[in-house]
Order: C-alpha cells, then sequence, then structure tokens
C-alpha cells in the first residue's frame, strides 16, 4: 500500500466566528444551544441533553455542500457528516423500534451492507437533502413518542438488543441515556471531520 494513501493535507488553517470564548462555536448571544430554561427534575435533564447535542450535530454541518458533507476527513475512517446524520436517523428508528415497539426497519443498513449509512453517503445534494429531511422526521417522531410516556420507569413494548443480552426489559430513562449518550459520542466525532473539511472548530 501506498504510504501517501492515508496522508491528510495540513494546510487547512483553524477557525472560528465566535469572539468572545475562541474555543466556541458562535457567541453566548447566537448560540441556540443556551437557553433561560431551568431543568427541575430527572427527564429535563435527559431531554435538555438530547436537544442541545442535536443542535451540536447540526451546527457542525453548517455551511457545508454536499461533497463537503459526504468528504471522509479523517482516513482511513469511512465517517463523513453525511454519513454521521443517516447512522443517527438509524439510531432514532431503533430506538423507537425497541422502546415503542414501533414498526420501523432500518433505512439504510441491510443485512448484505450492514454500514450502508456510511457507504451510501455520496456526494449528491438530493442524497443530503433526503438525509436531512429523514432524520428531522425521525427526531420528531422520538419527542412525540418519549412526550407521551409519563413514567421513565416504563419498560419497552419491543424486543431488546442492545448490549450482550438480548431481550431483557429496559427501562425508557436507561435507552433515553444511552440515546443522548450517543449524540455526544458523535458530537466528538463531528468536530474532528468538521475540523478537517475546512478548519471551523469550536464546541
Amino acid at each position: 500500500m501506498d504510504s501517501r494513501e492515508h496522508e491528510t493535507d495540513t494546510t487547512t488553517t483553524r477557525w472560528t466566528v465566535a469572539t468572545v470564548y475562541d474555543d466556541m462555536w458562535v457567541d453566548p448571544d447566537d448560540d441556540p444551544r443556551e437557553t433561560e430554561t431551568e431543568i427541575v427534575d430527572e427527564r429535563g435533564v435527559l431531554l435538555e441533553g438530547l436537544r442541545h447535542f442535536r443542535l451540536t450535530v447540526e451546527m457542525k454541518c453548517a455551511g457545508l455542500d454536499a461533497e463537503q458533507m459526504a468528504r471522509r476527513s479523517v482516513p482511513p475512517s469511512t465517517m463523513s457528516l453525511l454519513g454521521l446524520i443517516r447512522h443517527l436517523t438509524e439510531d432514532e428508528r431503533h430506538f423507537r423500534r425497541v422502546m415503542a415497539g414501533e414498526d420501523a426497519p432500518k433505512l439504510y443498513r441491510t443485512e448484505e451492507d450492514r454500514d450502508g449509512d456510511w457507504n451510501g453517503a455520496v456526494a449528491d445534494p438530493a442524497v443530503v437533502e433526503d438525509a436531512w429531511r429523514q432524520w428531522r422526521l425521525e427526531t420528531e417522531r422520538t419527542d412525540r413518542f418519549i412526550a407521551s410516556v409519563d413514567d421513565l420507569g416504563t419498560t419497552n413494548a419491543g424486543f431488546s438488543d442492545f448490549g450482550a443480552e438480548h431481550g431483557v426489559q429496559l427501562q425508557v430513562r436507561d435507552v433515553l441515556s444511552a440515546h443522548v449518550n450517543e449524540y455526544a459520542r458523535h458530537c466528538g466525532h463531528a468536530d474532528l471531520l468538521r475540523e478537517r473539511i475546512d478548519g471551523r472548530v469550536g464546541q
């Protein structure tokens, strides 16, 4: 293998539009993640975390064209920001498939291509538009389901395939917490992917 295959461009200059704190994505007054909402309970903590990280994912993709969205900017990883949106869409459907018992089959992954969410993330404006449309639709459906659950101790209505033991009973609070953590983990990936695309940095 040619060693140059995994070389990366080192000329990208790091930058941010933030003027108050240079380690932030935007200034506090322009940050949609900042609210005056008082969080008073467990549900509020979990939902605020989910809202925060979903917004972060959107912000990390702002201003990019289809080629940039699909670019695998941190080789040899096959991750791209477009693939990440498709992957998180699958996660939203998986959450409801397990917890709500919904008939929500996988959109992108197949038995033949278990990484179809990443592999199908091609530099086509129509693919990007569809990915955003589908992700927003699925997040709205997930939010409606969570709002319909009065008790976070409610257990799953569908088959659980989380973790090593399949078929176990799980509470909404546990799976919602895992869902928030999944978004948080991928926000870290989005940080690196975006910085390698055009140099923009910030929390």
